[in-house]
């Protein structure tokens, strides 16, 4: 009515009033009224907002590669982008230009650049695997741009979603990819036999290693048994030997002994003999006669009867009948008897 009206704004949009070119009032959230001849409102969203991209961008080794990502942005000065940029909305809060859409352009083509220049310095396979290197360099530069700082923006993140090649290029990739994996699949396999005929001659030598060293257990078991063997021999011998040298000086000590003894009994014998001799000495000049006669006595009439027979038979050739009566034989043999 009358050209007044009234308008209001949430806390996410910056709000500058321009009464007769001049800032009235500004802030966020504003809510006012204002005479539209001679106002000018300029409403400057300020959230974080994001949007995705996608590049078709050239390799050094000439390979077409598509950069698939995403920016997250805000306004960080919206006086300053208030600036460059119409946000002037109408009654109904209505843009009257579509200058938002110029910030995501104006952010693209900055990191469309910085891309490029990335690209262009990495070959195929290095751009497939250096995802996070390119993301953090155009988000470096895209930060540090000056088209950025002139509108007064806030890069919050650049995210690379994937880096793709032509289809003909993948299928070649993936061809030689799986070359490569069965290449390294088949290395594995002969790093495993391999592994196994190392582990397989490792054993075997190890159980080499053992039979040598029982052997030569065995051969120093059967030299020292020798050893000990020799040496029981030599103590056997020099027992024998001890032995025989006391055997020998025993015997040696019984020669002395019966040495001894004989010369001993010899000696007695000697003495023996002269007793004797000695005793009969006065007996070898006598008669046997006399020598029955003493040693009888007169004693015994059977040995002088035996006598007087002795001397009959010595005298035989000189006598002719000898008669002996019957009381005479019978009192022999009972003398005898």
């Amino acid at each position: 009515m009358l050209g007044i009206n009234y308008i209001k704004f949430d806390s996410m949009n910056y709000v500058i009033h321009y009464k007769n070119g001049k800032i009235k009032k500004e802030g966020r959230g504003l809510s006012f009224f204002y005479f539209s001849p001679n106002s000018s409102i300029v409403s400057i969203p300020v959230p974080s907002n994001d949007f995705q991209f996608v590049f078709n961008e050239t390799t050094k080794d000439y390979q077409e590669v598509t950069l698939q990502g995403q920016i997250t942005y805000k306004i960080e000065n919206p006086k300053q982008i208030a600036e460059t940029l119409d946000f002037t909305v109408n009654k109904k809060k209505q843009y009257l230009k579509n200058d938002y859409e110029k910030i995501q352009q104006r952010i693209i083509n900055e990191a469309q650049t910085a891309s490029a220049s990335i690209i262009q310095r990495l070959h195929l396979k290095e751009a497939l695997r250096q995802l996070d290197e390119i993301e953090k360099e155009i988000f470096t530069s895209v930060q540090k741009s000056k088209t950025v700082e002139m509108l007064g923006l806030e890069v919050l993140s650049v995210n690379i979603l994937g880096v793709s090649p032509n289809p003909e290029m993948a299928r070649a990739l993936e061809a030689q990819t799986r070359e490569s994996l069965q290449k390294e699949a088949d290395q594995a396999v002969y790093e495993r036999r391999n592994f196994a005929v190392e582990q397989e001659r490792i054993i075997k030598e190890s159980e080499l290693n053992t039979e040598i060293a029982v052997e030569e257990k065995q051969k120093q078991i059967v030299e020292k048994k020798m050893e000990t063997d020799v040496v029981k021999q030599e103590n056997e011998q020099k027992l024998k030997e001890m032995k025989m040298t006391s055997s020998i000086s025993l015997e040696e000590q019984k020669k002395a002994l019966i040495d001894i003894q004989v010369t001993n009994e010899k000696k007695e014998a000697d003495v023996k003999e002269y007793v004797l001799n000695a005793n009969l000495k006065p007996y070898k000049e006598l008669d046997w006669k006399t020598l029955m006669a003493i040693s009888n006595n007169g004693n015994d009439p059977s040995n002088n009867i035996a006598l007087a027979f002795r001397e009959l038979a010595e005298n035989a050739d000189k006598i002719g009948n000898l008669n002996i009566s019957p009381e005479l034989l019978d009192a022999i043999v009972r003398s005898k008897s």
